[in-house]
């Protein structure tokens, strides 16, 4: 039987050398839709880490009495509950930000970050070690949405967390409101990572 990896591996790994967004491209959609203001970026981030600790944690509780024919719906799911807190507990408490995310919450559901951790993780490791995994993947894509979100807003809106931190005059960059900033912030990133910071087997390749 493998030996279980170690739980600062396990952290390490979800934050930096297996970040879902920089390493695996993963979570795309949410990165283009919410990143133009950081208080929308705040709250996907509080659902995602939410949903993705407690769906690993849950799934890694029923892994032995889930059978594998019906694994992926019984996931989906778990998956699902949660996402439906979220987006209850947004609609209750926030919901100007709520109306803004629009149908984005729910497709937290979609989201191929907590399935495939789920899939990947939860339902081969103990609670604890699947409950670190989810947190740090979590934590490792809400801090490149922070990272994109504070280019975006300055640039697309003159305001960070609705303060003006531009000079006046300055005229705002209406592509950086628009998905197409997105993707260009997104895109700067990952090659930044995969320029400078390559993983052993990137660095096989290039040479």
């Amino acid at each position: 039987m493998p030996k279980p990896p170690k739980k600062i591996e396990i952290f390490k790994a979800g934050l930096w050398k297996d970040n879902p967004v920089l390493r695996q491209i993963l979570g795309i959609c949410s990165t283009l839709a919410v990143t133009n203001l950081m208080v929308n970026t705040l709250v996907m981030n509080a659902g995602l880490i939410f949903t993705l600790t407690m769906s690993s944690l849950t799934v890694s509780l029923l892994r032995t009495y889930t059978p594998m024919r019906i694994r992926m719906m019984v996931q989906t799911l778990i998956i699902a509950s949660y996402v439906i807190i979220v987006d209850i507990v947004i609609k209750a408490y926030l919901p100007s930000i709520s109306e803004a995310l629009g149908p984005y919450v729910g497709l937290i559901i979609t989201n191929c970050i907590i399935m495939g951790r789920c899939e990947a993780f939860a339902k081969n490791n103990p609670p604890l070690a699947s409950f670190l995994d989810g947190i740090a993947v979590a934590i490792g894509y809400a801090i490149v949405l922070m990272a994109i979100a504070l280019v975006r807003e300055p640039l697309g809106f003159g305001t960070l967390l609705g303060f003006r931190v531009m000079p006046d005059g300055f005229t705002p960059w209406t592509v950086m409101i628009m998905a197409p900033g997105a993707f260009f912030m997104l895109g700067l990133y990952v090659w930044i990572v995969k320029a400078f910071f390559p993983q052993p087997q990137e660095i096989l390749k290039s040479g």
